[in-house]
Parts: C-alpha cells; sequence; structure tokens
C-alpha cells in the first residue's frame, strides 16, 4: 500500500456521498462533514496549518466515508493525518490511561477482581467522570485475571505438533481482557489439524495511540509488530490470523498510510481469523459442528466494512445447522474504540448507535455476534444482550 501523499485528495468530486454516509455528521452538527474535514480541509491546511479545525476531533475514523467514496480518496486518512500534524490539543492523563492498553492491562490482570468491582461501583464511575472525563454512564472493560499470553506457555509444545501452523496476533482484547476467546480459536484451529503460534514479541496494533495523539508511541510500537510479522511470515513462511477487525485493519493499512511503517511484505499473509478460516474449507477441510438452534444478529464493525471481509464470517456463521442467521444493516455502533469512553463523546457515541440497538432489540436474537471487541462492549451496554466473536461460536458448535 502507498503512502498518503500531498494530492490524496485530487480525486475527490466534491460529491458530498461521504458526508450522507458519515455517522457523526447525522447527530453531531459541530463535525464539518467528511468532505470538508478531509479533501477540502487538506487544500486549505497545506496553504497554511493555522487553518486546521480543531471540529476533526469528533471524527471516529470508521471509515465509512471512505467505503462511500466513488473515487477511492483516502478521506478518514487525511483527517487522521492533519490531527496528528496540525492540532494544538494535547494528549491528558484521560487520554493516556485509554490508549496505552499495554501498560494498563500488565497493571490490571495480576489484580483483576478487585479492579473490576471497583471500577462497576458508581461512585467510582463518577469520580472518573469528574476527574478523569471518562463518562460516567460508560461500562468499564473488565480484565482477565491472568494473560492470554501466560496461559498459552503451557499449550505452546503441544501447539507445535499440529502438521498446518498459523500465527496469531492477538491483540489487548485478548490477551488482557477475553482470553477465552483466544481459547476459543485455538479449539477451532485444532479442529482443523492447524496448530497456533503466538508471534516472539507483540504491541497494541496502536488504534488507540493514533486516535488520543500519541503517534510516535504508535509508529514504534508499529515498527516492533512489523518486524515480529516478518519474522514469521518471510522467515517461519506462516500466515497470520486475527480476531479483532480494528487490529488486522491497523497492521495492512493504517500502519503504511499513518505512521509511514511498510508492511507490503507481509500485507497479503495478514488477515482476519474467519476469513482465513473460509478458505481452509473452500480448500475441502470439514468442522465437525453440531447443530445450535440458536436465532442470532450478526452486526458489521466498521473497519470490517472497510476491508470488505463481512461475507466470509456470514458464510462461517452459516455452517453452523440449526442456526438462523439474521444480518444487521451495516451501521456504526458509535463506540470507535475510545472514542466513546470520553465524557464529551459519549452523547454523540449513543445517539450514532441508537439506530442499530433499536434494530437489534426488534430482531428477537437470543445473541448478537461481531468481530470488533468495542463493538461488543457497546452493544452489551445498550441493549443488554450478549454479543460473542462468530470464533466463540463456532467454537461451542464444535462437536
Amino acid at each position: 500500500m502507498n503512502l498518503l501523499t500531498e494530492s490524496s485528495f485530487d480525486s475527490c468530486l466534491k460529491c458530498t456521498v461521504c458526508t450522507t454516509y458519515c455517522p457523526v455528521a447525522k447527530v453531531n452538527p459541530l463535525f464539518p462533514g467528511p468532505k470538508q474535514a478531509g479533501p477540502d480541509g487538506e487544500r486549505l491546511r497545506l496553504k497554511d496549518p493555522a487553518l486546521y479545525d480543531e471540529a476533526l476531533k469528533y471524527c471516529t475514523n470508521c471509515k465509512r466515508c471512505e467505503v462511500a467514496c466513488p473515487s477511492d480518496v483516502p478521506i478518514s486518512d487525511l483527517i487522521q493525518r492533519a490531527k496528528a500534524r496540525y492540532s494544538r490539543h494535547r494528549p491528558t492523563l484521560r487520554d493516556a490511561i485509554l490508549s496505552h492498553t499495554d501498560l494498563m492491562g500488565s497493571l490490571s490482570t495480576p489484580l483483576a477482581p478487585v479492579i473490576n468491582l471497583t471500577t462497576g461501583l458508581a461512585p467510582v464511575r463518577q469520580l472518573l467522570d469528574k476527574t478523569l472525563h471518562v463518562d460516567h454512564r460508560r461500562q468499564l472493560p473488565k480484565y482477565s485475571f491472568g494473560t492470554f499470553r501466560r496461559w498459552y506457555r503451557s499449550q505452546a509444545d503441544a501447539q507445535r505438533l499440529y502438521p498446518q501452523q498459523v500465527a496469531f496476533f492477538h491483540g489487548c482484547f485478548v490477551n488482557y481482557n477475553h482470553p477465552q476467546l483466544g481459547k476459543d480459536l485455538i479449539r477451532v484451529f485444532n479442529a482443523l489439524d492447524i496448530g497456533v503460534q503466538l508471534l516472539k514479541q507483540e504491541k497494541c496494533c496502536g488504534v488507540p495511540l493514533i486516535a488520543n495523539g500519541f503517534i510516535d508511541q504508535a509508529t514504534r510500537q508499529a515498527r516492533v509488530n512489523t518486524t515480529a510479522l516478518e519474522q514469521a511470515v518471510l522467515e517461519h513462511g506462516l500466515s497470520v490470523v486475527g480476531t479483532s477487525s480494528s487490529c488486522i485493519h491497523a497492521l495492512r493499512d493504517e500502519y503504511p498510510h499513518l505512521l509511514g511503517v511498510d508492511t507490503s511484505p507481509v500485507r497479503d499473509r495478514v488477515e482476519l481469523a474467519t476469513r482465513y478460516l473460509y478458505r481452509q474449507l473452500e480448500a475441502g477441510k470439514t468442522l465437525p459442528l453440531k447443530s445450535t438452534p440458536m436465532r442470532v444478529a450478526y452486526h458489521t464493525p466498521c473497519h470490517m466494512e472497510k476491508m470488505g471481509w463481512t461475507a466470509y464470517t456470514l458464510e462461517l456463521l452459516r455452517q453452523i445447522p440449526g442456526l438462523e442467521l439474521v444480518v444487521l444493516d451495516s451501521q456504526c455502533c458509535g463506540i470507535a474504540g475510545t472514542y466513546g469512553f470520553k465524557t464529551e463523546n459519549y452523547a454523540t457515541s449513543q445517539a450514532i448507535g441508537a439506530t442499530l440497538f433499536e434494530q437489534i432489540a426488534q430482531s428477537g436474537v437470543d445473541l448478537v455476534v461481531t468481530d470488533c471487541e468495542t463493538c461488543k462492549w457497546q452493544i452489551e451496554m445498550s441493549t443488554g444482550l450478549r454479543c460473542e466473536h462468530p470464533i466463540t461460536l463456532l467454537a461451542q458448535a464444535l462437536r
């Protein structure tokens, strides 16, 4: 993938389709919209950086403007780059806490029962709102007591015995919040006679760092991850799979576009686990799946929509006997990573997701399924329904 250039906006037709599809522009009149914030604004910013509009902070980087654009203008990337280059806002302590996920996860997992209990208390959430501006209405993610990487140590030798191997970019959510998803992935891959290795070293993909203005830190972590990816792919000949649509999108596209870190040597071997599994089934492998009589709704995460890989997940889910699948209209849930945790963004976040929540409520489903961890948090908090990853559903359906 090529880096952004100073003329990346030249193909803009000024049709405003991007603004029509922008979930923020629909609910927040302070945001000028993708066309004005992206291509139009870039022309002004190149003339005089002082023309930068701080209202760009309302952009969620959902990429739906880029999906809608008939001319393939990298609108969202232009906005993110402009925020990094020109914004006068400096990250706060709140921003650091929300975005330094490896640090917070490492500190919190050993004390997970205490941390989870404390952050669930209403007075504590009110205090976080007043002091750090993390909205008190937002349910905070729970930490796991112990990390996925630590658990995996006991599995490493057995995984190496399988004739076919993949490397797993587990991301922060699996490592610190929900190791069960990583365990489910291993179970599903093992059922296809595929062993799962971890990368030699892994850092947070950098998405929250980019969103909160820690560009140098994100770049450093991107270089660490790229070195590990190259080792897995180029030295060991492995494909790399992940369960987070935002992580995988960052590794493939945002590293070169926003951070100047080239991933082209490995890009085609880095993909979502659901896409990799689908291609294994297409090649003749079979998963021993039992009847699972459930009615489930699938929500398409924004970065999944950008990659165009929703069909792979849907086809995998349709392999489960007895499963009734409701495909929800593709729309942003509103949380956008750390965006919806901030007090100043909470109302916008919930307004963006309101029609999705209503759609889920009317669907009469037992469960919601999605490929994004922050979408999971938003849907569970806002609908009261359990939301799981498709890999977990496949693991539960294994005979």
